[in-house]
């Protein structure tokens, strides 16, 4: 503004004098130069600190980023720790399991073990007492046989004797030879039945400790099944328990990662509110600072413009005044040199040519003189008008920045959000896909047991159906055909 000050006032005073034009414009020109270094002084100190605070505010702003971006990283690094601390626990739970099925089996075995080495020496106590029953009672019906024999005999010989004694014609010796007859034929008799009657103990004896072998067998048989199947259960049970102990597991690790999840978006939202609000802050600052900026320098402006026109007036008038006075002077000099050379007559003429032309011209300096104001005046204007539209404008820039800030600020939300259905998805697509390997990985572990089962059962079957076969052709071929019918003693009848 100094500077189309100093050309208005060059335009006004073209048509003075050319001895007054030099020193006016001198010193219009050092007031426009000093107007200009304080200007710029000014200028180059407000736009300092315009840089500084700017400066200050990217520094603070990226600080902030950064601090958001260490404590992401940190939550993130404290949560895969926690996730990797939490699967070794899985994994020892799962070894501990283990290790205490393999105990418990191991248990189970030896106490089969010693289980089946009981129940054999129970089974070889009971063959031997029922034995030693058997040999007894045949025992006892031995001697009773005997008994029953020598009481025959001794009946027999009486009885042959009376009727040799009722025979009185029937010579000694003939009686004699008679009498030894009869009791080597008593004799052989008795002989042949005793015989038969330990060939017939024998034969019980032996198909009686043969029935006693298959019975063992049987019982070996029941007892080695009541075994399987117990070790089966057992199994099943701990399979059960091992299943029931992932699945609690895989529940406790989606519960864990669901609520990993959540707080890392939790933490994701907050950060992200405070670095919307610090943005929202720094803009409203930066608007603020702009409006103040250009509050100043309108400020300024205002302040300048009336003390320039007010001198610019001052200097105006006074060269009006100046050049007025130059004027009457040249006026007057011209004046009285025209009538000193014009004749007497012609002064009438000349004078009244003369105060025309001094008319005139002095109207044209008024008139150049009001120009002059009316340019100060609208310059005035000018400035407002100028001013005004700085206002508008920065209001507009200011808007159009916020809404820009604002769409920006809804975009990145869109995106996180997006972000984050897009994880949870993730998540609960990874949770699925997990617990249907589970499922199918229990189903195939209790169809291998179940099929382990079977095949165990059916083996032990298959192998006792041959044992017994063997069993009972081995009886058949030593002639004591079926042993399934026999009774033997008990314990109390001993």
């Amino acid at each position: 503004m100094q500077d189309h000050a100093c050309v208005r006032d060059e335009a006004v005073h073209r048509d003075t004098r050319p001895e007054l034009r030099p020193t006016s414009h001198k010193s219009r020109s050092l007031d426009c130069k000093i107007c200009e270094h304080i200007a710029t002084i000014k200028s180059a100190s407000l736009e300092h600190e315009q840089d500084f605070e700017l400066r200050e505010q990217m520094s603070g702003y990226k600080r902030m980023r950064r601090q958001h971006q260490k404590q992401l990283i940190a939550l993130e690094n404290r949560l895969k720790a926690e996730m990797d601390e939490h699967r070794l626990r899985l994994q020892k739970e799962l070894e501990t399991h283990a290790n205490n099925t393999y105990i418990e089996l191991e248990r189970l075995a030896k106490r089969h073990a010693a289980q089946t080495d009981k129940e054999m020496k129970s089974v070889a106590a009971e063959e031997r007492r029922i034995q030693q029953q058997i040999v007894a009672q045949q025992k006892r019906e031995l001697t009773s046989f005997l008994e029953d024999q020598k009481k025959e005999y001794r009946i027999c010989k009486d009885k042959i004797k009376d009727e040799m004694s009722e025979d009185p014609c029937t010579p000694k010796e003939e009686k004699q030879e008679r009498l030894s007859r009869h009791k080597e034929t008593i004799q052989r008799s008795q002989a042949e039945e005793e015989a038969h009657l330990l060939a017939q103990q024998r034969l019980v004896y032996d198909r009686s400790c043969r029935a006693l072998k298959r019975r063992s067998l049987i019982r070996r048989h029941e007892f080695e099944q009541e075994q399987l199947r117990e070790e089966l259960n057992k199994k099943r049970t701990q399979k059960e328990m091992e299943h029931a102990l992932m699945i609690r597991q895989d529940e406790s690790t989606q519960d864990m990662e669901r609520r990993q999840l959540q707080m890392l978006q939790k933490l994701r939202i907050e950060l992200m509110r405070l670095q919307h609000q610090t943005e929202l802050e720094n803009q409203e600052e930066y608007n603020g600072r702009r409006q103040r900026e250009l509050h100043r320098k309108h400020t300024l402006e205002q302040r300048q413009q009336p003390r320039n026109l007010k001198a610019l007036e001052m200097q105006i008038k006074k060269q009006f005044q100046d050049t007025c006075k130059v004027q009457n002077k040249q006026y007057k000099a011209l004046r009285n040199h025209q009538l000193e050379v014009s004749p007497k007559g012609d002064h009438k003429n000349i004078l009244k040519s003369l105060k025309e032309e001094q008319t005139r011209k002095l109207a044209i300096l008024a008139e150049q003189y009001e120009q002059s104001i009316n340019e100060m005046m609208a310059s005035q204007m000018r400035l407002d008008a100028e001013q005004e539209t700085e206002c508008q404008a920065l209001k507009q820039q200011l808007k159009q920045e916020m809404e820009l800030l604002d769409a920006y600020q809804r975009k990145t939300q869109s995106q996180m959000e997006t972000q984050h259905e897009r994880e949870q998805q993730k998540l609960e697509q990874k949770v699925s896909i997990r617990r249907a390997h589970l499922e199918q990985k229990i189903e195939e572990e209790l169809a291998a047991l179940q099929k382990e089962r079977t095949e165990k059962i059916k083996h032990l079957l298959e192998r006792q159906d041959r044992e017994m076969n063997n069993f009972d052709s081995e009886s058949r071929s030593l002639g004591f055909g079926s042993l399934g019918s026999l009774d033997f003693p008990k314990e109390d009848n001993r």
